[in-house]
């Protein structure tokens, strides 16, 4: 889909800005977990999620503080189909997805979770997300363990509890069966591509959404 990206601008654009500030339609603050201020560096953790294109779901959490570590890769299908070509046929159950390391200590994940709902993606978008379209572009936790997946619908519940969005949220909650690496030149690529059209369009919004929504999170230079 993002080979033709250059003929769908003006409609990326529109839903770009709709998507930089998906929770504008609410002024309600959902509490969440934060670090103690005085612990110690925790032994490091990962998270897996899947909110459209991989490129500016890495790019912001790229930005923020605790995050050692983005990887781009493929979650939700087998090992022989987690390449760019077979995920793109929309076949192979897998969704673009980022692996997130970080340090409890210095970012919780429910503090993640907050990020991926209202900077992130729109979660509330059906299998696509702004230009992209295809159940490889859906919306997608996949948790680790038991913890990690209370989290992740006591954070959906609370968000529609408070109605937070005016459509319902259709992230999947799945547990993580495998994470694969994308390849080489998908890593990185909104820090090494920050003039790529696609990039000033879809993502560099989000970046900027991260910066004024979570400020105490945010750090400026991508890891």
């Amino acid at each position: 889909m993002r080979t033709a990206y250059l003929f769908v601008l003006i409609i990326a654009m529109a839903v770009a800005a709709a998507c930089s500030s998906a929770d504008a339609r609410s002024s309600v603050t959902i509490p969440v977990a934060t670090p103690n201020p005085n612990a110690q560096p925790s032994k490091l953790e990962t998270a897996v999620f899947a909110g459209g294109c991989f490129w500016g779901v890495e790019g912001v959490y790229e930005h923020v503080k605790g995050v050692t570590n983005v990887v781009s890769g493929y979650a939700g299908g087998s090992k022989e189909a987690a390449n760019y070509e077979d995920v793109g046929s929309g076949t192979t159950g897998h969704a673009e997805s980022v692996e997130v390391t970080f340090d409890p200590s210095k970012v919780t994940y429910e503090q993640l979770l907050y990020i991926f709902f209202t900077v992130a993606h729109d979660p509330t978008e059906l299998n696509f997300q702004g230009p992209d379209h295809g159940p490889q572009y859906r919306s997608a936790i996949f948790y680790q363990n038991e913890n990690q997946k209370a989290s992740a619908q006591a954070f959906v519940k609370a968000l529609t509890d408070a109605k937070f969005y005016d459509k319902p949220i259709v992230t999947e909650i799945k547990p993580l069966d495998a994470f694969y690496p994308a390849e080489k030149y998908h890593q990185d690529y909104m820090r090494l591509n920050p003039n790529d059209p696609y990039i000033v369009v879809n993502d560099k919004p989000k970046v900027e959404a991260l910066k004024q929504k979570f400020p105490q999170l945010f750090v400026p230079d991508a890891k």
